[in-house]
């Protein structure tokens, strides 16, 4: 089974970082610096999937932003994909944004691939596809179970 956490530790976030550059720089050919920001130094609170064994197989990060909460940055290794490691990172990142900002408005924009998965984790689209470091995109917002 799948776990996700909160990241609390540098060994912890190296690895989150290390995943996200094999996908999203090696696999998909973002520039690094796109990828790597400000951010993830300052604002943002990070994440890390790993397996039954404990072998790291996904990242994400989420921010507040002006515009509400965004998610960022989901990025599961190739052998892992379609073995629920984006669902578990997706409900821990959600379980906590929805406990600290109850009311914001969580947003983020999904790749092409991925929107499909967001809308099955209640996500809608919002708007018309954009490309962002060379992928088009779809921005996307969370659509709140009622309580």
């Amino acid at each position: 089974m799948t776990t996700a956490h909160r990241i609390t530790d540098s060994p912890d976030l190296d690895a989150a970082f290390a995943i996200r550059h094999e996908v999203f720089v090696q696999g998909q050919g973002v520039p690094p610096e796109k990828e790597h920001d400000q951010h993830d130094q300052t604002d943002a609170r990070h994440y890390l999937a790993r397996t039954a064994d404990g072998t790291p197989c996904g990242a994400a990060r989420w921010r507040v932003t002006e515009n509400g909460v965004k998610l960022e940055r989901f990025a599961v290794l190739e052998g892992f994909r379609n073995q629920q490691v984006g669902a578990a990172l997706l409900q821990a990142v959600l379980r906590d944004v929805a406990a600290e900002h109850a009311g914001a408005e969580v947003y983020l924009h999904a790749q092409l691939a991925a929107v499909r998965f967001y809308l099955r984790h209640g996500f809608e689209t919002v708007g018309e596809k954009f490309t962002e470091a060379g992928i088009e995109h779809y921005k996307m917002r969370w659509v709140r179970p009622a309580a």
